[in-house]
């Protein structure tokens, strides 16, 4: 078991020939009668291939590899993580795991991962400070797919063995939403023992979610009324992932409409109003410097492969993101999944990117969660 330092370093090359490319991108008129009715915006798909063409990348990555990074040996396939220690005189220091899910990367959790480990920086309750990890999931950007289908189980395991094995964690914390609270839920049912809770942004279903009342029905009638609507581009990704993976492989508009297209949908509000373009364009640039688009649909094509998920053992928190699949999610079914249901809010700003979107509230959301469990 080996882990390494890593410092981020894009080629010139690799950069100016990602400008050529959006240089000549071919934009396509849109069927849609009204903004983002058929999709992807075209006026704001030309702004933010603009920007990207413009953007400062080496500034990014200079602010990037400010922090400290590894790569580590993780049963067979190489782990990508940052790591934020704790600072200051707090009383308690807790090492938690910040989880994203797709399409994000790890950039996504800097800001709040930063206030969790200063808290005193950022004006915040200093009693508690985070050694925050953040890892970035498997086929990710910088960390490898192992040989195994790409379940929530087995992120989870590999997920465990870093913060256990290869950082010598006792117990630690989790927090995250969609891939990433998926994995969460299997590190607190199979190593519940060594967490000290779990935190997430999407409420967990249970392994039998027939909706029992008239508020499940309600709501379990609305999300599939979602998924009819929104639900494209996940079914390229379980049945067809390589066709569509060629096409953004290719083309970084492309690619940058297949992610910005989610983001504008998840998040709580416009979303040039809660999320800066730089920020966007910095995990763009991730995905396509790495050639992970790919490889990050891996999760979606091995879907299948995941087994019914026993109860949640581990002290559950649900901070209920304010997107629209969440919306009106019934505490039944959240209790029906957890045997340890400690709390159910509702998160009063940020959808499926809350901790980018508002991670102040996030942040002391996460605090707060984490003191009652710690006492």
């Amino acid at each position: 078991m080996t882990i390494e330092p890593f410092r981020i370093q894009v080629s010139d090359d690799v950069l100016d020939d990602l400008r050529l490319r959006l240089e000549r991108t071919r934009f396509v008129p849109p069927l849609g009668t009204s903004p983002w009715g058929g999709g992807m915006d075209p006026a704001v798909l030309r702004d933010l291939a603009a920007a990207w063409a413009a953007f400062d990348w080496r500034a990014t990555e200079n602010r990037l590899n400010a922090y400290e990074q590894f790569l580590a040996d993780v049963r067979g396939h190489r782990i990508h993580f940052v790591r934020i220690p704790a600072s200051g005189s707090a009383d308690q220091r807790v090492p938690l795991l910040l989880l994203h899910g797709w399409p994000s990367a790890f950039t996504e959790y800097l800001p709040l991962g930063e206030r969790l480990a200063s808290p005193a920086a950022f004006g915040s309750d200093a009693r508690i400070a985070f050694d925050v990890i953040i890892p970035s999931l498997p086929g990710f950007v910088f960390s490898e797919l192992g040989d195994r289908p790409l379940t929530r189980w087995q992120i989870a395991e590999d997920l465990h063995e870093l913060m256990t094995g290869v950082l010598g964690y006792d117990r630690y914390a989790a927090f995250g939403g969609d891939i990433g609270g998926g994995a969460a839920t299997w590190l607190a049912v199979d190593h519940a023992d060594r967490l000290i809770g779990i935190q997430l942004l999407n409420a967990p279903f249970p392994a039998d979610d027939a909706p029992r009342g008239d508020e499940e029905r309600a709501f379990l009638e609305g999300v599939d009324r979602y998924d009819r609507a929104d639900g494209g581009y996940s079914e390229i990704m379980l049945t067809r992932p390589d066709t569509i993976a060629a096409a953004l492989g290719d083309s970084p508009a492309g690619l940058l409409a297949w992610i910005v297209d989610k983001w504008h949908d998840w998040v709580d509000g416009e979303l040039g109003s809660v999320v800066e373009a730089d920020a966007l364009l910095t995990i763009a640039t991730r995905y396509w410097v790495t050639e992970s688009i790919g490889t990050s649909f891996a999760q979606y094509f091995d879907y299948h492969a995941n087994p019914p998920r026993p109860p949640i053992e581990a002290p559950l928190g649900v901070y209920l993101s304010r997107e629209p699949v969440m919306d009106g999610f019934p505490r039944s079914l959240a209790e029906r999944a957890a045997d340890d249901l400690r709390e159910f809010v509702v998160a009063p700003k940020g959808g499926h990117f809350a901790g980018l979107e508002h991670p102040d509230e996030a942040a002391d959301a996460i605090r707060a969660f984490f003191g009652r469990l710690l006492g």
